[in-house]
């Protein structure tokens, strides 16, 4: 499975921003997929998963409830839709498939990684 996030900008505090996670290969609709995230000078973190027919869903404390993460495995695409952002969330977003059902949170524990996409939020 090969991963694309695009969606990246820049975008005043308060705005929104969709990202995408375009993936190749029939077999991304069995796998869980996450995005996370790196802010400058900071490890990666997770940010949401999304189990592989979208019927679950978890999500970091700092951005439940204004972010939002989905899938379309019909047209082999994940999104997060970020609202209210934050200057904090000043980071590079990177998508993953083939997680855990648990442990999710664990980069180390995800198959695949798109590149990532460069989100800034001014205040």
């Amino acid at each position: 499975v090969q991963l694309q996030a695009s969606g990246g900008g820049l975008v005043q505090a308060g705005g929104s921003l969709r990202l995408s996670c375009a993936a190749s290969g029939r077999s991304f609709r069995s796998y869980s997929m996450a995005w996370f995230r790196q802010a400058p000078g900071k490890d990666r973190v997770f940010v949401a998963r999304i189990n592989s027919d979208g019927t679950s869903t978890s999500y970091a404390d700092s951005v439940r409830g204004r972010f939002t993460i989905s899938r379309d495995n019909a047209k082999n695409t994940g999104y997060l839709q970020m609202n209210s952002l934050r200057p904090e969330d000043t980071a590079v977003y990177y998508c993953a498939a083939q997680g855990r059902s648990d442990r999710f949170q664990d980069q180390f524990l995800w198959g695949y990684w798109g590149q990532g996409t460069l989100v800034t939020v001014s205040s």
